[in-house]
C-alpha cells in the first residue's frame, strides 16, 4: 500500500504544481508587457528635445521644455524597467486562500497572490499584491490561534518562472473537502536550504512575530533584539524596505541608511534590499561611513579601547587647536612704514580668540581681521581702519597666512598624533603616558601600511565637525606674466612635468590607478590623504545591525547622520565585541535624542542546528550567565567535531585541510574557515582548493554572516586578539548552520 500512496500524494502534488504553474505563467506575461510599455515611455523621451536647427546660439524655451520632458521620461521609464527586471527571480512566492463568509452559511472565498511587487491585469485586476501591502499582511501574520480569514497559507518555490516546489500551512482545524495541504510547511523547509555566498531574503517565509517588528510605526526607534540566528537582520532589512514602500515621499527623499560591522557584512547583504524591490538604500559599513575614507584593518584590543572611549574627545579638542607643524610661528613684516612683529605667544593668543567663536576651516578672513588686531595693538598711530586696511592688503602678510592658518585635512590633523612627543604632550595627561604612547603606534602603523584602522574614522569625522569643512583659500592677485603654478599635473593624465628634458627621455609616466580609474599612490601617506573628506550626509532613517559592537565615538559618529531620522537598531549584548557596556549605551541614547522607544524580541533560532548552539550556549554561560538564549528549532543529529591540534602552521593548515575534505561532503553549500590573524599565513593556500565555495575570514568579520559549515581554529587565540574576548568566539561558534569543527591548538 505505501507505493501507491506515495504515488498518490506525487500526482496530487503535481496537479497542485500545474495549477499554480498555470497562474504564475500569466503573471509573467503581464510583467513582459509592463516591461514594453516601460520601453515606449523610454523611447517616446528619447524623442523629445530633438531639432532641427543646424545654427549655434542659446536654445529657446520649447526647446528646454523638451529637454526636460526627455530626461523626465527616460529617467522614470529607466527606474521602471530597473525595477521590474530586479524582481523577475522568484516573483510570485505565496497564496492566500481566504473564506470571508459568515459561520454556517455559504463560503465567500478568496484566492490572492502575494509576491515582490503588484501586479494587475488589462482589466487593473491584481494578480499578484505587493508583500508590503495591507492586503499581504494575513500572509504573515495569520495563525491557526487567529487564522484572520485564512484556510490555507501556500508558499511556492520557483527557479525562474518555473515553480518547482510548493508547501503550505493550514491554519483551520479541517481543511474543507475541495483543499488539498501539501507538505511539511513552509518555514521547516527553508531552513533546510543551503546557504550561499550573500544573504537571501525571507519574504516567502517571515513568522508573525517578525512581521510585527516589520511593519511597526516608523517613528522613533525601534529595537530588534534576540540571540544568534534569530533572523534580526533580515527582518530589520524587509522593515528598510516596507518603510519605503509605505511612505515613499519622505524615506526616498530624505535616504535610508543601512550601517552593518564590516565590508563583507555589506557584501553579503546587498542583495536583499534590491531583491525587494528598494535601490535607493545607502549601504554602509562602519569604516565606510565617512567620504573620503575608507578602512577595513582593526586596531589591536587596546589601542580600539582608547580610540573608541569618549575620553579621546578632549585628546581631539585639544588637537583641532594645534599650530600646523613646520608652519610659520614669527611674522614679521613692514605695513604704512611700521615694523610688525608678532612672535609665537602673540600668534597663540589670535589663534585663540579665533577659535572660540569659529571653525578653523572656516575662519581664514577672520584670522587675518585679527593678525591686524594685534599688529594695531603694536602701532596705535594714524587711523586703525587705514592701517588694517593696508595690512590686509599686504603680500606679505597674505603669504604668511597662507601658510600659517590654512585649511587643515582633519586626516592630516589626526596623523599628527603619530608623533610620539605630540601625542603625549597632548595625551598624556588626560589618558595616561602609556596610552599616548599606543595611540601613536597605532597611528605610525597607519603611516607605515597606508591604510587607516575602522577605529580611525570615527576620529576623523569627529576632527571634521570641529574644523569645519575643507575650503579653498581665496585666489592670490597675480602679475599680469606670472604663471599659474601647475599644482597636481595628475589630473591632466601625468605624473611628472620637468623642463629641460633630453629628447629620447619620456615627457610623462602613467600613474598607476585602481579600478574605477582613481590614481593610487605608492606612498604610504598619500594614500592616507588621498580625495577629500565630505560633509556627513543625514538621513530620515538610519538602521544600524550589530548595534552591541559600536563604540561610542562610533555613535557620535552616526548620531550626526541621523539628527533628525527614526531609526532601526539590531543586536543582542551576549554578542558584544565593545568592553564597556554602560558607555556605548550612554552614548548611544544621546544619539537617539528624545524619540519614542519600541522593542521586538526574537527569541527562536531558524540558523543553527540544535547542536551547535548547545556548544556555543555553552560557552557564553561561563562569561554572561544571562545571555539571551533563543531556542534552536532544527536537529540534524550531527554534533560538533572538536579536534586537538599541534601549536604550528604546518599542523594547523593539514587539519583544516582535512576537516574541509571532510565537510566538503557532508554539505552542498558554502563552508567558512574562521581563524585569527596569526594563521592566516599558513591557510591561504588549504582554503583556496575548493572551487569558491570555502571563505577565509577573521573573527570580527564574521559577525552578521552565516554558512553552511564553518571550520573555527583556535579559539583561545580568537578570544585573546579580539576586543570583546569571549563574547566574539560565540558569535564565531554560532555562524554555521549544519557542521562545525573546532581546532583547539595546544
Amino acid at each position: 500500500m505505501e507505493p501507491k500512496v506515495t504515488e498518490a500524494t506525487e500526482d496530487v502534488l503535481a496537479r497542485e504544481i500545474a495549477v499554480e504553474q498555470t497562474h504564475v505563467d500569466r503573471v509573467y506575461t503581464e510583467l513582459s508587457k509592463a516591461v514594453d510599455r516601460a520601453q515606449l515611455v523610454h523611447a517616446e523621451g528619447m524623442s523629445r528635445g530633438q531639432t532641427d536647427r543646424r545654427g549655434t546660439g542659446d536654445p529657446r524655451d520649447e526647446e528646454l521644455a523638451g529637454l526636460f520632458e526627455r530626461d523626465a521620461l527616460v529617467f522614470s521609464a529607466s527606474r521602471r524597467t530597473a525595477a521590474l527586471q530586479h524582481q523577475h527571480e522568484g516573483l510570485v512566492f505565496g497564496r492566500l486562500d481566504l473564506d470571508h463568509g459568515v459561520p454556517d452559511r455559504e463560503p465567500d472565498r478568496e484566492v490572492r497572490y502575494v509576491g515582490r511587487l503588484g501586479v494587475r491585469d488589462d482589466d487593473y485586476e491584481p494578480l499578484v499584491i505587493d508583500w508590503r501591502a495591507p492586503a499581504a499582511a494575513p500572509f504573515y501574520r495569520a495563525t491557526p490561534v487567529d487564522p484572520q480569514g485564512v484556510l490555507r497559507r501556500r508558499v511556492l518555490r520557483c527557479q525562474g518562472e518555473l515553480v518547482i516546489g510548493i508547501e503550505d500551512d493550514l491554519m483551520v482545524a479541517e481543511a474543507p473537502e475541495d483543499l488539498v495541504v501539501v507538505g511539511d510547511g513552509a518555514l521547516i523547509a527553508a531552513l533546510t536550504r543551503s546557504r550561499g555566498q550573500r544573504m537571501r531574503d525571507i519574504v516567502a517565509t517571515i513568522q508573525q512575530h517578525q512581521d510585527e517588528a516589520i511593519r511597526a510605526a516608523a517613528r522613533g526607534v525601534t529595537e530588534i533584539t534576540g540571540g544568534p540566528g534569530t533572523g534580526k537582520t533580515v527582518v530589520a532589512l524587509h522593515r528598510a524596505a516596507y518603510l519605503l514602500y509605505a511612505d515613499r515621499r519622505r524615506f526616498e527623499s530624505g535616504g535610508v541608511l543601512v550601517v552593518g560591522p564590516s565590508a563583507a557584512y555589506t557584501a553579503y547583504i546587498e542583495r536583499v534590499l534590491p531583491g525587494l524591490g528598494e535601490d535607493s538604500v545607502v549601504l554602509r559599513s562602519v569604516g565606510d561611513l565617512v567620504g573620503g575614507i575608507t578602512a577595513t584593518r582593526n586596531d589591536p584590543p587596546g589601542a580600539a579601547a582608547l580610540k573608541g572611549s569618549l575620553a579621546i574627545r578632549r585628546v581631539l579638542g585639544r588637537l583641532a587647536r594645534e599650530p600646523i607643524p613646520g608652519a610659520p610661528d614669527l611674522l614679521r613684516v613692514f605695513v604704512a612704514g611700521h615694523a610688525i612683529r608678532l612672535e609665537r605667544a602673540a600668534l597663540a593668543r589670535v589663534r585663540r580668540a579665533v577659535l572660540r567663536h569659529h571653525q578653523r576651516n572656516n575662519s581664514f578672513a577672520t584670522a587675518l581681521r585679527e593678525l591686524g588686531e594685534a599688529a594695531w595693538a603694536q602701532v596705535r598711530e594714524g587711523e586703525k581702519d587705514e592701517f588694517l586696511d593696508k595690512f590686509e592688503d599686504s603680500t606679505d602678510v597674505e603669504a604668511f597666512a597662507r601658510e600659517w592658518w590654512r585649511p587643515v585635512d582633519p586626516r592630516e590633523v589626526l596623523l599628527w598624533l603619530a608623533d610620539p612627543d605630540t601625542a603625549d604632550r597632548l595625551a598624556g595627561d588626560l589618558l595616561g603616558k602609556e596610552s599616548a604612547g599606543i595611540l601613536a603606534a597605532s597611528l605610525q602603523t597607519a603611516l607605515e601600511t597606508g591604510t587607516w584602522s575602522v577605529a580611525d574614522v570615527a576620529l576623523v569625522d569627529d576632527l571634521a565637525a570641529r574644523l569645519g569643512p575643507m575650503v579653498d583659500l581665496p585666489s592670490e592677485e597675480r602679475g599680469f606674466y606670472e604663471i599659474e603654478e601647475l599644482e597636481d599635473a595628475s589630473q591632466y593624465g601625468t605624473a611628472a612635468l620637468r623642463v629641460g628634458l633630453d629628447r629620447d627621455e619620456s615627457i610623462s609616466a602613467a600613474p598607476s590607478t585602481d579600478g574605477a580609474g582613481q590614481r593610487i599612490s605608492a606612498d604610504p601617506r598619500e594614500r592616507l590623504l588621498s580625495g577629500r573628506v565630505t560633509a556627513a550626509d543625514e538621513y530620515a532613517h538610519v538602521l544600524v545591525d550589530e548595534a552591541q559592537d559600536l563604540s561610542p565615538m562610533q555613535w557620535r559618529m552616526l548620531g550626526r547622520r541621523g539628527r533628525w531620522a527614526s531609526w532601526t537598531v539590531v543586536g543582542d549584548a551576549a554578542q558584544s565585541s565593545w568592553p564597556d557596556m554602560e558607555e556605548s549605551l550612554a552614548a548611544r541614547e544621546e544619539a537617539f535624542g528624545s524619540s519614542v522607544r519600541r522593542s521586538f524580541h526574537m527569541s527562536t533560532n531558524y540558523r543553527n542546528a540544535r547542536e551547535i548552539f548547545a556548544y556555543a550556549e555553552a560557552l557564553i554561560r561561563q562569561y554572561v550567565p544571562d545571555a539571551d538564549i533563543p531556542d534552536a528549532v532544527r536537529d540534524t543529529g550531527v554534533e560538533p567535531v572538536e579536534l586537538a591540534v599541534e601549536a604550528d602552521g604546518a599542523s594547523v593548515a593539514a587539519a583544516t585541510g582535512e576537516a574541509l575534505a571532510r565537510l566538503t561532503e557532508e554539505v552542498a553549500g558554502s563552508i567558512a574557515v574562521i581563524a585569527p590573524q596569526r594563521w592566516w599565513s599558513d591557510l591561504g593556500e588549504v582554503t583556496g582548493r575548493h572551487d569558491g565555495r570555502v571563505v577565509l575570514i577573521d573573527p570580527l568579520s564574521s559577525k552578521g554572516l552565516e554558512w553552511d559549515a564553518t571550520v573555527v581554529v583556535d579559539p583561545e587565540a580568537i578570544i585573546a586578539e579580539s576586543p570583546g574576548g569571549p563574547r566574539v568566539l560565540y558569535v564565531v561558534l554560532t555562524r554555521a548552520a549544519h557542521r562545525m569543527t573546532v581546532l583547539q591548538v595546544r
